[in-house]
C-alpha cells in the first residue's frame, strides 16, 4: 500500500506542475475559459476523450458489465457512434460560429446566435448547465471518494473533500490550458490501465461473461434502444463543446476526429472486457463499480497497482475540472453579470470565474457525502439533462437556416420537462432512458416550432407589403 500511495503523490505533483504552468500562461478570461482558442488536434481530441469518459469508464462501465454484460456492450456502441456524430457535425461548425462571433461559453453562443430571445437563451441554457453539472461533477467525487477511501484508507467523507480540493486546486489557478493539458496527460494514464488490466484479465479468465450469443439476444429491444440512446447525448455536452470552441483555427478537424474515435474505441472495449471478465473477483456485496480497483490489486504488484489506480483518479479529474471550469463560467460570466450589469475589469472577471469554481466544488461535494450514490445513475441523469435540454437547439442552430430563438426556447424547455417528468411515468418510463424519448421531442418541437415562426413572419412580411 506505501508503493500506491507513493505513485499517488508523484502523480499529483506533476498535476500541481502542469497546474503551475498554465497559471503563468493565463492572463485573460478568454485565456481561462478556452485556453486562448489555440488547442492543437491531439490536445483536443484527447482532452476531449478524458473529460468526456472520465471516472465512469473505469467505476460505471466495468460495473454495468459486471451486472449487464450486453447493455454495456450496446451502451458501449451507442457512445462510439455518438462521438463520431459530434465530430462529425458540430466540431467544426461550432468553432467557426462561436469564433466569428466571440463566444467564450455556451450560452453566450445561444445569445449571439439569436438576437430575439437572446438573453432568455443565455439564461435558460446556463441555468441547465449549473444543475446538469452539479449532479455530474457530484458523480465525480463520489468516484474520488471511493479511490481516496481505499488507497489511503480514510472515511469516505474524508475521501470526498480530499478528491474535491486536488481537483479545485489546479482548476482554480490554471483555467482552461491547465484543464486541458491534465486532461491530455490522463488520457495516455487512463489508455495505459485500462490496456494492462484488460489483457490480464481476458489471459487470466476462466470463463468470460460476456457470451456472443447473449449481446445478440440477451437485449429486449427496449433495453437495446435505451443502450444506444446514449450516444445522443454528445451533441450537448459542454465539457466536450467547449473543445471544439477552444481549437485552433488551423487545427484539422479530421485528424483530431480520429484521434478521438480511436482512443474511446479502445477505452470502451478495454472497460467492458474488464467487467465481463472481472466479475468473479468480486465477494457477495461488494460493489461492482469497485471492479477495476479489484483486479488492479489483483493482477499487479503494489507499484504498478499505484499507477494504475493513479489512472483512475485521472480519470476522475479529467471530467470534474472541465465541469468545474464550464459551471463556473456560466455562472460568472452567463447568471451573476445578469444581477449586476455594471461594468467589470478584466481582472474583476477573472476573479469572479475563480471564485465560481470554489463555489460550484463546494455544492458539488455537499451531494457527494452519500456513500450509497452510484456513479452511473448520477451520470445518467446529468448526461441526458444536457442531451435533451441543449443538444437538439444546438444541432439546429448550426445546420438549419430556420433556426429561431423561439423554436430554441421551445426546445429547451420541453426536453428539460421531459427529463424530469419521464422517469414518473409507469416502470420508471417503461423502462426507456428518458433522453431518447426527450431528445426526440425536443428535436421535433424546435423544428415544428421554426416552421410556424417562418410561416407567421412571411404572413406579417406579405400583409405589410399589401398595406
Amino acid at each position: 500500500m506505501f508503493a500506491t500511495q507513493i505513485a499517488f503523490f508523484i502523480y499529483l505533483s506533476l498535476i500541481a506542475a502542469i497546474g503551475f504552468c498554465a497559471w503563468r500562461r493565463t492572463k485573460t478570461i478568454a485565456d481561462y475559459l478556452l485556453g486562448g482558442r489555440r488547442l492543437g488536434a491531439g490536445v483536443a481530441a484527447l482532452s476531449a476523450g478524458a473529460s468526456d469518459m472520465s471516472g465512469w469508464l473505469l467505476l460505471g462501465l466495468p460495473g454495468l458489465a459486471v451486472v449487464a454484460p450486453a447493455s454495456a456492450v450496446w451502451t458501449a456502441v451507442g457512445l462510439l457512434i455518438g462521438t463520431w456524430a459530434n465530430w462529425r457535425f458540430v466540431a467544426a461548425p461550432l468553432r467557426e460560429v462561436s469564433a466569428s462571433l466571440g463566444a467564450l461559453t455556451l450560452p453566450e453562443f445561444f445569445a449571439l446566435r439569436f438576437a430575439r430571445h437572446g438573453e432568455l437563451l443565455r439564461i435558460l441554457s446556463a441555468l441547465s448547465i449549473v444543475l446538469f453539472f452539479l449532479l455530474y461533477t457530484s458523480a465525480g467525487l463520489v468516484a474520488g471518494g471511493k479511490l481516496f477511501n481505499l488507497v489511503f484508507a480514510i472515511p469516505y467523507a474524508g475521501a470526498v473533500v480530499a478528491s474535491a480540493t486536488v481537483i479545485t486546486a489546479y482548476t482554480l489557478f490554471g483555467g482552461f490550458l491547465a484543464v486541458a493539458w491534465t486532461d491530455t496527460l490522463q488520457a495516455l494514464m487512463m489508455t495505459m490501465a485500462l490496456g494492462v488490466i484488460a489483457v490480464l484479465s481476458f489471459n487470466s479468465a476462466d470463463s468470460i461473461a460476456l457470451p456472443a450469443a447473449e449481446v445478440v439476444s440477451g437485449v429486449e429491444s427496449v433495453a437495446l434502444l435505451s443502450a444506444l440512446a446514449w450516444g445522443l447525448g454528445y451533441m450537448g455536452q459542454p465539457h466536450i463543446l467547449t473543445r471544439f470552441m477552444a481549437m485552433h483555427p488551423r487545427a484539422k478537424v479530421t485528424t483530431a476526429r480520429r484521434i478521438a474515435l480511436c482512443w474511446t474505441a479502445f477505452g470502451l472495449v478495454c472497460a467492458v472486457v474488464i467487467g465481463a471478465t472481472g466479475a468473479t473477483l468480486l465477494n457477495a456485496g461488494d460493489d461492482p463499480e469497485r471492479v477495476f480497483m479489484i483486479a488492479t490489486a489483483h493482477h499487479l504488484p503494489p507499484w504498478l497497482s499505484g499507477l494504475c489506480l493513479a489512472a483512475i483518479l485521472a480519470a476522475i479529474m479529467s471530467t470534474a475540472d472541465s465541469q468545474l471550469l464550464v459551471t463556473s463560467a456560466a455562472l460568472a460570466e452567463d447568471l451573476l453579470p445578469r444581477l449586476r450589469p455594471a461594468q467589470d475589469t478584466p481582472a474583476q472577471r477573472l476573479l469572479r470565474g475563480r471564485i465560481a469554481v470554489v463555489l460550484v466544488c463546494a455544492l458539488a461535494t455537499l451531494l457527494a457525502l452519500d456513500p450509497q450514490a452510484q456513479v452511473l445513475d448520477l451520470v445518467a441523469r446529468a448526461w441526458a439533462g444536457f442531451g435533451a435540454t441543449l443538444g437538439p437547439a444546438l444541432l439546429i442552430s448550426l445546420h438549419s437556416r430556420r433556426a429561431s430563438a423561439t423554436g430554441a426556447v421551445a426546445g429547451m424547455l420541453c426536453g428539460a420537462t421531459m427529463i424530469a417528468l419521464w422517469p414518473l411515468l409507469p416502470g420508471q418510463g417503461f423502462g426507456i432512458y428518458e433522453l431518447l424519448p426527450a431528445f426526440m421531442v425536443a428535436l421535433s418541437i424546435n423544428a415544428i416550432t421554426n416552421r410556424y415562426v417562418e410561416r407567421e413572419a412571411r404572413d406579417i412580411t406579405n400583409a405589410v407589403r399589401r398595406q
